[in-house]
């Protein structure tokens, strides 16, 4: 089968095959990052957006979301912030902790961010988001790259004119979330906007948005031109979906839905490193009956069930999940429920 994607450079890093990761918060930190990798194998991922200001106040929690592994390269840092002097000492911290990339975001909508003069609020002040670009630009030697939304509301699609400004300030690729800041993640997202700034920049051109199914990610190279597709949320507790999109991109047959008990296991193993991220740790059983241990089981209530999300008695799963506050109790309560699915005689959920 003859291989159709293409790849792309930015700056002297090789994106191959043209799927990236999307920053989430809270979601695409260094363990679940491992598991992409390995899953999925998308050709870039980047951190959980980084508080520039946080680097001053939090240093070490916020260091902790900078840790590279060297399996997962090349992985981009995302920082935000509103203060030029505060956003170069971030990307320098940055570019320390071994990023191949440092991107800035500009994109993220909610109001805890903007109310800062942060992420999506900075498309309202293009003199200034110029200068934060420019600076950062200046100061790292790693390429800079650019993640926006359309615009601030459907009043002006500014993402044109803020392209043509962070290229001339040097920066090596554009990310564009197709909807507006205002809109969240309501309504679709609009493909046509990546068209249209495709025309205004001559550095690489990611495009962000609805990408869910293995055929998106194919349409919207050809639609829109672009040079690579963003996976987001679709990828939450779900790398197989990166999987598929990659292998759409290279012509290779779509890969078979997961059995439930590689979810399972799959998600076992996300818990195991969160607890060890956490505890910075090589092996979670020895963080077991520690804060790390609750605190990991915590940050994952929202996510594990997700990996069985589906199936015959999985929203009553979830409601036993939430309730659960170590590795053990998350582990007995999988391997009933798998128990109780197989025995069921349903068939899994694809």
């Amino acid at each position: 089968m003859v291989r159709q994607s293409r790849t792309f450079a930015v700056g002297s890093v090789k994106v191959d095959p043209p799927l990236l990761l999307a920053p989430m918060e809270d979601v695409t930190n260094l363990p679940y990052r491992l598991i992409a990798k390995r899953i999925g194998r998308p050709g870039l991922m980047f951190t959980e957006f980084v508080s520039a200001m946080a680097t001053r106040y939090v240093p070490e929690k916020t260091r902790r979301k900078m840790r590279i592994h060297p399996d997962e390269r090349p992985l981009g840092i995302q920082i935000f912030g509103g203060e030029v002097d505060v956003m170069v000492e971030t990307a320098r911290i940055a570019e320390e902790m071994g990023a191949d990339i440092l991107d800035i975001n500009m994109g993220c909508w909610v109001p805890k961010v903007c109310k800062t003069g942060s992420g999506a609020a900075l498309l309202k002040d293009p003199v200034l988001a110029e200068k934060i670009v420019a600076a950062v630009v200046e100061a790292v030697q790693i390429p800079v790259t650019v993640k926006v939304r359309a615009g601030w509301d459907y009043s002006l699609f500014a993402a044109p004119e803020l392209a043509k400004r962070f290229e001339g300030a040097g920066a090596k690729m554009l990310t564009l979330h197709a909807r507006f800041a205002k809109q969240g993640f309501d309504g679709e997202a609009d493909w046509k906007l990546i068209t249209e700034l495709r025309k205004a920049v001559t550095i690489p051109l990611i495009g962000n948005g609805d990408v869910k199914k293995p055929e998106d990610a194919v349409r919207m190279l050809r639609e829109t031109g672009c040079d690579g597709v963003m996976v987001g949320r679709a990828a939450i507790s779900n790398p197989w979906a990166i999987a598929r999109l990659r292998a759409s991109l290279e012509s290779e047959p779509i890969p078979e839905p997961p059995t439930l008990h590689e979810r399972i296991e799959t998600a076992l193993e996300h818990l195991r490193l969160t607890i060890m991220h956490e505890a910075d740790v090589p092996d979670y059983r020895e963080a077991l009956g520690s804060e790390h241990e609750s605190r990991s089981v915590r940050q994952l209530r929202g996510q594990i069930p997700l990996y069985i999300k589906g199936e015959i008695g999985a929203a009553q799963a979830r409601e036993k999940l939430t309730k659960c506050s170590t590795y053990a109790e998350v582990e007995g309560l999988l391997r009933d429920f798998e128990a109780q699915v197989q025995s069921s005689g349903v068939p899994q959920a694809l």
